[in-house]
């Protein structure tokens, strides 16, 4: 027989625990416990119910209530209805809680400054809590339900988990404007002009994002809208109609800005559609920056993770695209605090962006100059061995389609077990993260009780540390990490699973030849054989706070301890390479996990008390860093993070966290970044 719990799991009939609350009971009347009675009851019911296949907690309830009731323990039956009522109070008490920070809007976990009590929010939010215990009884095996609840993983967007929804996307914006894709009803003509496309992004955007949980990217923002840069300008010339000669002789070579003063009329008459050009540009893209943050900030806080890329289109057309860009973001919105959004990469490539001989040099210098004011673009590093790609050839016009783009503040998609090495059409499916500060300390527990020695961990604790103590910790802690590696593989492919038995009529955009390989699809379909496209991620927090815990201090400190942080890290890459050939799907490790970094550190507080440098913060240190309280020269920053990146292939972000950087210190850093090999970094 099984039992319906209050949360919607199924458990199998186990009649001690009806033995046990009637105990409880008992416990309040002046006779006190009688066990045979109990038991009696326990026995009545199991027999009673022994045809039924299925059956409400609450129904149980009740015929116990019944039982104690017919019983000469009359008083029991009194005091079993008030233990009842008080456990229901108790549950009632924690949702009501959680409803109460809600309504009150205390909880604003999102940039102080985004509405997050305006209703279409808060009805998703409590959308979200009442959803999880249906994913938790349903939807999780024992094993992982096991190792979230005691919190050794986090699974992201679990209210997001029965709706199939995948978990972000890289938006071929170039598919998007030539095909004109349909979005509940047939859109007309492609656009043409700069202002056409501009307006078009939104449409299928805000479409895109109902289909994901999680944030977009358009890989090639320059590329993809120099098309209509070029358009604008011819419609401008052929305003000219005293030109009468043929557009192909006023090819521009760059969109600057003159006075017409001196020119001849032809150059005049040039000129006049160049500057109309640029002001088209300039007004269109500020719309768009306008929009994006009115929908970021107030209506979708996934909308504010939302990506642009671009840096490499050297064509005249795709400069302007970038210089608007980068002069928009310099000049600010507001009241010049406000966060700009969407969050914008500068894609930095030698022969192309980087060097003071390369064709897009000037605009890289004022991308640096953009972001020591706006902490935007962040630099993606398209020169390390692995964010480069063989087929890329400067020469080629579709180059950008090789280029490695990132969504978010660091998320990669780049390999691919299924096609080509590229960020196009394709995205992250889900993603889980491991508390490693809290499986080290029980490691050392777990260490300290089996050789029988007893002292306080964490910082500065290995003058109490034998060789002998140092390798039997890290060996518990490889063995504990592996374990819940494994787990949280076994969730991802779960989830994989899951996600694949949605039909493409679930996803009417992402579905309709936009998400890789989609095209052919069936409304009726599954969509396992496509997504496998997408990437599973594999994250951690708190490598230093690990590493601490361990042998008493933190890969900033010590040789040693970098050792042993590259050996840790090391092993998640192997293993989540073995996960990748025994599902035969893109597993990856990340080095983003900001979100969990005060979650993680509350639970483990409560657990385990302060432990110096552990646990004594108000959050773990992000993934592979080095500790913010530990202060070291930027250059000895990035040599000791350098080496996790290439690990770390899911993502991962140098934090370059300093005040009133000029913009010759971010040149030096950016020159630092490209000499270590670094992927990608960012100002905070």
């Amino acid at each position: 027989m099984q039992i319906i719990k209050r949360d919607g799991r199924v458990v199998e009939f186990n009649k001690e625990r009806i033995v046990n609350a009637i105990t409880k009971a008992m416990i309040q009347t002046p006779d006190g416990i009688d066990l045979d009675l109990a038991n009696k009851i326990a026995s009545s019911i199991e027999k009673q119910l022994e045809n039924t296949e299925q059956i409400n907690v609450y129904e149980i309830q009740d015929l116990v209530e019944k039982k104690l009731m017919g019983s000469s323990r009359k008083e029991v039956a009194q005091s079993y209805i008030t233990y009842r009522y008080n456990r229901d109070i108790a549950r009632r008490s924690k949702t009501q809680e959680v409803f109460l920070d809600i309504i009150s809007a205390k909880t604003n976990d999102f940039n102080q400054k985004t509405n997050m009590d305006i209703p279409r929010i808060m009805m998703m939010r409590f959308a979200s809590e009442v959803i999880k215990p249906y994913v938790e009884a349903f939807l999780l095996s024992s094993n992982v339900r096991k190792a979230e609840k005691e919190g050794y993983i986090y699974i992201y967007d679990k209210d997001y988990y029965a709706t199939k929804s995948l978990n972000s996307f890289q938006y071929p914006l170039n598919k998007i404007l030539e095909n004109r894709f349909e979005v509940g009803k047939a859109l007309g003509d492609k656009p043409q002009t700069i202002e056409e496309a501009i307006n078009y992004i939104y449409m299928p955007m805000v479409a895109i994002q109902k289909e994901i949980s999680g944030g977009q990217s358009i890989p090639a923002f320059d590329y993809f809208l120099a098309p209509y840069v070029k358009n604008t300008y011819l419609e401008e010339i052929n305003k000219q109609k005293e030109l009468g000669i043929n557009v192909e002789e006023y090819e521009v070579v760059e969109y600057i800005k003159k006075d017409l003063k001196g020119l001849s009329e032809k150059d005049r008459n040039i000129q006049i559609a160049i500057n109309n050009t640029i002001d088209r540009v300039h007004k269109s893209i500020k719309t768009y920056i306008h929009d994006m943050n009115i929908i970021s900030i107030t209506l979708d806080k996934q909308m504010a993770f939302n990506t642009i890329n671009y840096g490499t289109d050297t064509s005249p057309e795709g400069r302007c695209i970038i210089r608007e860009i980068l002069e928009l973001t310099y000049e600010g919105i507001g009241n010049n605090e406000t966060p700009i959004y969407p969050i914008q990469v500068w894609k930095k490539k030698k022969g192309v962006n980087y060097l003071p001989e390369d064709k897009n040099y000037d605009l890289y210098k004022l991308a640096l100059k953009v972001t020591t004011k706006r902490k935007i673009p962040n630099y993606v590093n398209l020169d390390t061995n692995f964010n480069e790609n063989k087929m890329w050839k400067k020469d080629d016009s579709q180059r950008w389609y090789y280029e490695c783009a990132i969504l978010g503040d660091g998320v990669r998609i780049f390999e691919n077990r299924h096609g080509e090495k590229t960020s196009i059409g394709r995205g992250n499916l889900a993603q889980i993260a491991v508390d490693m500060p809290k499986i080290a300390i029980e490691s050392a527990l777990k260490a300290q009780d089996k050789l029988g020695v007893n002292f306080e961990i964490g910082l500065e604790s290995q003058v109490n540390m034998t060789e002998k103590y140092k390798n039997t910790v890290i060996q518990i802690f490889k063995n504990e990490l592996e374990n819940y590696l494994e787990i949280s593989a076994i969730q991802l492919y779960e989830r994989f699973k899951f996600q694949g038995t949605g039909v493409a009529n679930q996803f009417p955009l992402l579905m309709s030849g936009i998400w890789k390989n989609s095209k052919n699809l069936d409304k009726n379909d599954t969509v396992e054989e496509v997504i496998k496209n997408g990437t599973l991620n594999i994250g951690f927090t708190g490598l230093a706070e690990t590493l601490i815990t361990l042998i008493g201090e933190h890969h900033g400190q010590s040789k040693e301890a970098q050792k042993l942080g590259l050996e840790i890290v090391t092993l998640i890459k192997d293993l989540a390479e073995e996960f990748s050939e025994k599902y035969n799907l893109n597993f990856a490790i990340i080095a983003i996990s900001k979100e969990l970094e005060e979650k993680f550190i509350r639970k483990d507080r409560l657990l385990y008390g302060d432990i110096k440098g552990v646990t004594d913060s108000e959050s773990y240190t992000n993934s592979i860093d080095i500790p913010k309280w530990y202060k070291t020269e930027i250059e000895d920053k990035i040599e000791i993070e350098a080496p996790y990146h290439g690990l770390c292939l899911a993502g991962h972000m140098l934090d370059i966290s300093m005040e009133n950087l000029t913009e010759q210190e971010l040149e030096k850093i950016i020159n630092l970044i490209d000499k270590y090999n670094i992927g990608y970094a960012g100002v905070s």
